[in-house]
């Protein structure tokens, strides 16, 4: 069964871009939930225990720094996206903001983007959520075990498929929780850190703090590049506060300020809890030096028993410290199931994808249809990484790097194209809505160039394959991950637009869909 009900109107006088109603329940999420969202979509424990150690392997200890840059791209695209939302908020996104800017095959791409950087991550999240329930409850070789880890994280997806389709206001209120505890506990390590640094207790590895960590030159364009594309993961998830602006009060302003609260606060986060482990492990390549091969894609579960000890207090905050990794891990693949399935939600119904997707629960007026959809590719995604590849956490946060400065690039050039005649009318809206936008787009296209050229040695990745043309040439696993889910996108594309072409032609584009060509 389907509900569809008329969206609320948006206040402000904000123009609603024409969005068709999609039977979302209006109303629902104010500026704190949608923050929520975005910082749980972004799920600063997991991103900083899975990032961390990749980004100190490629610039050492410059990481500090490679983490705030990270957030200055992220904070212009963000811009981008609240400017885009003031005058078109449409669930749809990326997808529906650079269909009407650069035509229907650039924004299905676009889409496509943002719905396969959601179920590769999971992939992820499963992983490390699998594994985390087990250390909780001191199942320490079923953590070890693949086939065991792999059952756990495809329960992890299912259970949150699941409460994605209960309601968006539900997914609020567990990020309410989730995210304060999150932080909290971040502050709490950050602090326990720093003063057994300087306090002389924290071991031969421990560093001071220094200047030069903040030195962007002392590492090579190459290594910086790379690092970059880690950080753009670790800050990747504020667009899930735009993603259910159709379900937010005062649509038209609140998702971006809750987009860009979001930036803010995890480059508060991340620059904190960098300094503080760096200076408390270091970063070499042995015992719990960040850099160490052994727990590189995992850096709290270890560093979280050195720090706070292993009796007592110590002990409790330990486990609270893995528990909330935990805690994150799951909280983000239901944060990431919904801008995934919201986003297929309007492809559906500006007819890009199977009008199937677009069915909306009487009940609890969510995309049923697109969540459980969702789910399901996640999980058969999961599944597949996990048997053909050696190291699923290695390969897809790389990769996913490549993805999310694509389609983030690809917003902030469509807010400059936008806005491009306002912006010659006054001073600010050159800057907010053309010039910040357009340079953290370009600058993230910069990187993901950088990044395809770098990823294909087959160095890069945990996996590598071999050309059956030429068994010379092999690719890394990195690159492979990113562009077989880039191509099997363009090859979905093809086979829709035979199946139904009004979307993809422009001169019925506007009839058959509602949306305005590029032109107009």
């Amino acid at each position: 069964m389907t509900a569809i009900v008329d969206p609320a109107p948006v206040e402000g006088g904000v123009d609603p871009g024409g969005a068709p109603p999609k039977g979302l329940r209006s109303g629902a999420l104010g500026v704190l939930a949608g923050t929520a969202i975005g910082l749980g979509a972004a799920a600063p424990a997991y991103s900083l225990a899975a990032a961390l150690g990749f980004v100190v392997a490629y610039v050492g200890r410059q990481a500090p720094i490679v983490m705030l840059i990270g957030f200055v791209p992220m904070l212009f695209v963000a811009i981008g996206y609240g400017q885009l939302n003031r005058v078109a908020p449409d669930c749809g996104t990326t997808f529906t903001w650079v269909t009407r800017a650069f035509g229907p095959g650039l924004g299905w791409l676009g889409g496509w983007a943002v719905i396969a950087t959601d179920v590769i991550v999971m992939a992820n999240l499963a992983q490390i959520a699998g594994q985390y329930l087990y250390q909780v409850v001191g199942a320490h070789g079923l953590a070890g075990d693949k086939g065991w880890t792999l059952l756990a994280g495809l329960a992890w997806i299912g259970a949150m498929t699941a409460i994605g389709c209960v309601g968006v206001e539900v997914g609020a209120r567990v990020q309410y929780v989730l995210v304060a505890l999150q932080l909290a506990t971040l502050l709490i390590f950050s602090g326990v850190a720093l003063a057994k640094v300087y306090g002389g207790r924290a071991g031969p590895q421990a560093i001071h703090p220094a200047w030069s960590w903040f030195d962007p030159f002392h590492a090579s364009f190459s290594a910086f590049s790379l690092g970059l594309l880690t950080a753009a993961f670790a800050y990747w998830g504020w667009d899930a506060a735009v993603s259910v602006n159709e379900e937010t009060r005062d649509r038209g302003r609140v998702p971006g300020r809750a987009a860009v609260t979001s930036t803010v606060v995890l480059a508060a986060t991340y620059a904190l809890v960098t300094i503080s482990a760096q200076a408390f492990a270091g970063t070499g390549g042995r015992g719990v030096g960040l850099a160490a091969p052994d727990h590189s894609g995992d850096v709290l579960s270890v560093l979280g028993a050195e720090v706070f000890g292993t009796a007592g207090l110590g002990w409790l905050l330990a486990k609270l410290l893995v528990l909330m990794v935990l805690a994150s891990a799951a909280a983000s693949i239901l944060s990431r199931i919904m801008p995934a399935a919201r986003t297929a939600l309007a492809m559906a119904v500006y007819r890009a994808v199977p009008a199937r997707l677009a069915r909306i629960g009487d009940r609890c007026l969510t995309p049923t249809e697109s969540t459980v959809g969702i789910g399901l590719l996640a999980m058969a995604f999961y599944l597949t990484m996990t048997l053909i590849s050696r190291n699923v956490l290695a390969d897809t946060i790389s990769s996913l790097g490549l993805m999310i400065a694509f389609y983030y690039g690809l917003t902030g050039v469509t807010c400059a194209w936008w806005f491009r005649r306002e912006a010659r009318r006054s001073t600010g809206a050159f800057f907010v809505r053309f010039l910040l936008p357009l340079v953290g787009g370009l600058v993230l296209f910069a990187f993901l160039a950088k990044g395809l050229y770098q990823f294909w040695a087959p160095g890069y990745g945990a996996t590598s394959w071999t050309l059956p043309f030429s068994p010379r040439w092999r690719i890394g696993g990195v690159f492979l991950a990113g562009i077989a889910a880039s191509l099997f996108g363009v090859l979905l594309m093809i086979v829709h637009r035979h199946v139904h072409r009004p979307f993809f032609q422009r001169e019925t584009l506007a009839r058959e869909t509602g949306l305005p060509t590029p032109e107009e």
